[in-house]
């Protein structure tokens, strides 16, 4: 339909794009970003095709504005490849997860052992950082935290263990009635 509709090849193995993880390719994403581009041109119809042409099973009552997003995502999944399996086992996971007051449940904080080692990938470098008796060595150097680890490797500050993936975000505090905002939704300045 991408092919009829634009006059350009809507599969990627169609329009040449190599399926996987990304090459080279700046022709091939200068194609992929013309085809993502003439995805919100389509109508329903189209999309509801689209999505069985590359998903090869019949659409799901979505919005129009979802099904571009799902359709987008797969034509960039075909070209980049996909999640990893972790990623997919931990999706599963929180879909079966218990709930608690509507919210998943926080996963238990890790301990992590001595002599145990973390590795991460940043920018294309992999990082490995290995844990002490008292602090973490890390590029031949002793530092006390994580935290300050991750800023030595992206230049930002980050949480260490989040960034290191022992930790997740805490959740949003809910608003408490006195922070509400005023009827008309905006404060007084």
């Amino acid at each position: 339909m991408l092919a009829e509709h634009s006059g350009r090849a809507a599969h990627p193995a169609e329009a040449g794009l190599p399926q996987g993880k990304a090459t080279d390719g700046v022709g091939c994403d200068r194609e992929l970003s013309r085809m993502l581009e003439a995805l919100p041109a389509l109508c329903p119809a189209e999309l509801r095709s689209e999505w069985r042409r590359l998903y090869r099973s019949q659409p799901p009552r979505l919005s129009r504005d979802l099904l571009i997003r799902a359709v987008a995502y797969r034509i960039q999944e075909l070209r980049y490849g996909g999640l990893n399996k972790t990623i997919r086992r931990k999706l599963a996971t929180l879909v079966t997860a218990p709930q608690s007051e509507g919210e998943i449940a926080p996963e238990a904080v890790q301990k992590i052992s001595r002599g145990a080692r973390l590795v991460r990938e940043w920018n294309g470098r992999t990082h490995t950082v290995t844990v002490q008796e008292e602090g973490f060595t890390y590029a031949g150097r002793t530092y006390r935290s994580l935290t300050a680890i991750a800023r030595e490797i992206t230049g930002a500050h980050w949480s260490g263990p989040r960034f290191f993936g022992l930790a997740r975000r805490r959740k949003p505090l809910a608003p408490s009635p006195a922070r509400t905002a005023p009827e008309g939704g905006a404060w007084d300045a």
